[in-house]
């Protein structure tokens, strides 16, 4: 399979956040469940994690891998995207719930991006 605009958009998106996992950990801390534990190495590998997929997904011979692995990713992150948009209910924040609300339906075209990549 050549490279899809889509899988080209979420390496994109990989490479970006995974920079700023990395860079800014603390932005991530407050939306991390309580249940996760070791809030910030889980932050900081998920970043590495993305930086990882970006570019797997964007070398033919990793790109299937790669789609996989993104695929676990963005399944794994749903809890904490969940956990932002219902804290951000309580807030009188228009801009934030927006910004909250927004991420979880931008979840699923995400996931079949990257369920693309594993057709090679």
């Amino acid at each position: 399979m050549s490279l899809t605009p889509s899988v080209k958009v979420l390496a994109g998106i990989f490479a970006v956040s995974g920079t700023v996992h990395l860079v800014k950990p603390q932005f991530y801390e407050q939306i991390m469940p309580s249940w996760v534990p070791a809030h910030r190495e889980v932050i900081l590998a998920s970043g590495a994690a993305e930086l990882a997929l970006a570019a797997g997904l964007l070398a033919p011979r990793t790109r299937r891998l790669a789609g996989w692995g993104s695929v676990g990713l963005l399944l794994g992150v749903f809890p904490a995207n969940v956990k932002m948009a219902t804290d951000a209910s309580k807030t009188h924040n228009t801009g934030l719930k927006a910004a909250a609300f927004g991420r979880l339906p931008l979840q699923w075209p995400m996931i079949k991006a990257a369920y693309a990549a594993t057709k090679g």
